[in-house]
């Protein structure tokens, strides 16, 4: 069964941009602890090599990659290696192409292109791996959560 609404941002994204919607915070949401950013997965082609390496650092330094986001992150650059090669091809060769019969076709790139665009942005979400799914889990017993009164204020926006 889907979940209804909007997907929730990251809490540290939320926190980066000042919490502008001044809404509570989930302040239990799953926080692994890491000293490094996850490798960069030695199977993915040189494109997606790359895209890691383009994003990767960022985002463990903002707090949104951590080692249970490897197959996602990995999904997200194969799909944009994948991608891109299909686009690159579109640009040189158009999306078009005559048959034998004089019928106009459309190269099977273009549904690549789409069809990795797609996984691209949907990537991130699944398997409940992904920063976004994970603001929604509450880890532990939210009862039990010691926290600081003046970090939860902060956090809050005072309310």
């Amino acid at each position: 069964m889907a979940t209804r609404g909007r997907k929730p941002k990251p809490t540290a994204v939320k926190v980066l941009e000042g919490n502008p919607g001044k809404r509570q915070l989930n302040i239990n949401e799953i926080k692994p602890a890491q000293a490094k950013p996850p490798k960069c997965p030695s199977w993915l082609e040189e494109e997606a090599k790359a895209e890691w390496k383009r994003l990767g650092k960022n985002l463990f330094e903002l707090g949104i990659l951590t080692d249970l986001d490897v197959a996602a992150f990995s999904s997200y650059c194969q799909a944009y290696a994948r991608w891109r090669e299909a686009e690159e091809f579109i640009s040189q060769h158009g999306s078009l192409v005559k048959t034998p019969s004089g019928y106009w076709q459309q190269v099977p790139q273009v549904s690549i292109a789409h069809q990795n665009q797609k996984i691209m942005m949907q990537a991130a979400a699944e398997f409940g791996l992904t920063p976004s799914a994970r603001s929604r889990i509450i880890a532990g017993d939210s009862k039990k959560a010691e926290v600081d009164e003046m970090e939860f204020l902060l956090l809050n926006g005072g309310a």
